[in-house]
């Protein structure tokens, strides 16, 4: 293995980047793999083929077409796991449309800043989800709808929203249902939906997805065909995914790690989409797993926590697991242990990257060791360049921590209608700026310490919460654990750890700060500890820390101390 004198690797490679549309490359697919299953959606009783897949999307996409939507237009999507968040996905390609991602927790101001963002013409809803009520906040926001004809909507709030498309059976005024859209379509939409083949282009924008900061408002970073469609397909290639896989997604499609990870990374190798559930739910991820005889899993570490302590773990047949992959926040080294030995998931790897990089940029490999899988990132994927600089904007020597950049095919066209903040976030080399703070060993292997903004120095020292969360996680009480930092008028900034325990355990704050004394340096032992029954988190399992330097200081009525 090639050692590096500095922190730069690209990820050369002798297989080609796919240099096709999504609907070219699904079309290709579903003619290679036909009667293999395809879409298994089990809380809707719901099994096809990727023939009968086609047949969906391409009614679907048929149907938009008679809508008049035309390539380019903005089409929303706000809905949890279904068989109907598939079909958009693949229709919306094959028809040129761009799809906007809605989160599915967003409520009324941030659905109305998000579709006048990007200008959506029309906007794909379920009834309902947990507590969202998504026909009854469309029908707040653009109460006009009531009156209006399907696809002659006028709403003062919402002025570029016409049409309205609601999932289920019921019917609502001034909406279509997604059923009959198909419907619509007449054979001069099928062929123009044939003609659209030849026409698209693979560095066309396909879609949007926001990505939520901690001050100001959300970014919509815009993807390409050639961005998602070539990361599923090698980050599918590093578990060694194959048409014998079937893969279990209980990550939300809204976001890159459901339908770039995991519904294109199925279509570029034939394997099966499982979804368990429409959200996740540890007794559906291990029923599905069991039932399906899936041979992979996704999820971030909080869903593998949440499956490993599940009261009847033992009873479920895992046997089947070979491979997945953990993402979205850092994996504790004994979680990952335990997958490996509970979960039979021998080849289960590590990613990391963000949904302005489609969103892998490094990987680990199926065969990396266990120190590998536990303590890094792994290396860049094929194509991808990283690079680990200074405040300065110099390259690093391997093993100093820095800001992660990376560049290739993988980077977003940009943040939609926002060159400001596009240019802040890709610099003139084509660089993107992840604002991870990270190291990069003599191999290649990257490592991520933590947010630029989430390091703490205290006292003159720099301290990466990271560090101090994996000492924590030895601790026999502890199931997890998030440390940040809070204002302190003598250090500048203080160490908190916030602290779910165990089921049955207890604990006091002295016997945590004992654990860590004489073990890891004084200035890293946690001032402040909190035990708490969950963490505020994003609705894909991230951790929010900002919310809980908030809440910290709130409690203990600190002013925050302002630095030169």
């Amino acid at each position: 293995m090639h050692k590096l004198t500095q922190s730069y690797t690209h990820g050369a490679s002798s297989v080609p980047l796919i240099g096709e549309t999504i609907g070219a490359y699904f079309d290709a697919a579903v003619e290679r793999w036909a009667e293999r299953d395809a879409l298994i959606v089990r809380h809707q009783n719901l099994r096809w083929t990727f023939a009968q897949l086609k047949d969906a999307v391409d009614s679907f996409a048929a149907g938009l077409l008679a809508l008049g939507l035309a390539p380019g237009e903005r089409i929303g999507i706000w809905s949890q796991n279904n068989a109907e968040w598939a079909v958009s996905q693949f229709a919306t390609a094959k028809a040129g449309l761009i799809l906007v991602n809605i989160n599915p927790a967003y409520r009324l101001a941030e659905l109305e800043y998000a579709l006048n963002k990007v200008r959506c013409k029309a906007l794909i809803i379920s009834p309902n989800f947990k507590t969202s009520d998504y026909v009854g906040m469309v029908r707040a926001l653009a109460p006009e709808i009531d009156s209006a004809a399907p696809g002659q909507l006028n709403a003062e709030k919402l002025p570029h929203l016409r049409i309205v498309i609601r999932m289920g059976t019921e019917t609502t005024s001034g909406m279509y249902n997604f059923d009959a859209v198909a419907g619509l379509a007449r054979e001069s939409h099928r062929q123009r939906l044939a003609a659209l083949a030849g026409e698209l282009q693979f560095d066309d924008a396909i879609n949007v997805q926001f990505t939520s900061g901690t001050t100001g408002f959300p970014k919509g970073a815009t993807l390409t065909h050639h961005n998602i469609l070539n990361n599923g397909y090698f980050v599918g290639e590093a578990i060694r995914m194959t048409e014998a896989d079937r893969l279990c997604i209980p990550v939300p499609l809204y976001h890159c790690f459901g339908m770039v990870m995991g519904n294109l990374a199925c279509l570029t190798h034939g394997a099966a989409m499982v979804y368990p559930g429409e959200g996740f739910d540890p007794t559906e991820v291990l029923r599905a797993v069991q039932d399906e005889g899936c041979t992979a899993l996704y999820g971030v570490p909080t869903m593998f926590i949440a499956a490993l302590d599940h009261p009847d773990f033992d009873g479920f047949d895992l046997s089947t697991l070979r491979t997945g992959i953990m993402a979205g926040s850092p994996c504790p080294i004994q979680v990952m242990k335990q997958v490996v030995e509970k979960m039979n998931m021998a080849e289960v790897t590590i990613a990391y990257g963000m949904t302005e990089t489609s969103p892998v940029s490094f990987q680990t490999a199926v065969d990396d060791a266990m120190e590998r899988k536990v303590g890094t990132v792994g290396r860049s994927l094929p194509h991808v360049e990283s690079k680990i600089i200074d405040a300065d904007g110099r390259i690093l020597k391997p093993g100093e921590t820095g800001e992660i950049l990376t560049r290739g095919y993988n980077v977003m066209l940009g943040y939609w209608d926002d060159p400001e903040r596009t240019a802040e976030a890709i610099d003139a080399a084509g660089w993107m700026h992840t604002g991870d703070l990270g190291t990069m060993d003599e191999y290649g292997y990257g490592n991520v310490v933590g947010r630029i903004k989430d390091m703490v120095i205290r006292g003159g020292e720099n301290v990466y919460p990271r560090e101090i969360e994996e000492y924590l996680y030895r601790h026999d009480k502890i199931q997890d654990v998030q440390v940040v930092g809070i204002p302190d008028p003598k250090f500048g900034e203080e160490l908190c750890a916030w602290i779910i325990l165990r089921d049955g355990e207890t604990a006091e704050a002295e016997e945590i700060k004992e654990f860590c004394r004489g073990q890891i340096a004084h200035y890293k032992v946690p001032r402040h500890i909190k035990f708490v029954d969950a963490f505020p988190m994003t609705v894909t399992g991230k951790v929010q820390k900002f919310v809980m330097r908030e809440h910290m200081i709130e409690e203990l009525k600190l002013a925050e101390v302002k630095t030169a």
